[in-house]
């Protein structure tokens, strides 16, 4: 039998994450990056 704690639980912790990903100023804008600016993180080239 499923636990409606953990259940409730989960999906509370779901909304509060799409709550403050929602909030964020950054998602707000369409800028495009800076061309000049080296990718970070995972979209950088290995080779460079």
């Amino acid at each position: 039998m499923i636990d409606n704690f953990s259940l409730g639980l989960t999906h509370a912790l779901l909304l509060y994450a799409a709550w403050k990903l929602m909030a964020r100023p950054d998602l707000d804008g369409e800028n495009n990056p800076d061309a000049t600016e080296r990718p970070r993180g995972w979209g950088r080239n290995r080779d460079a």
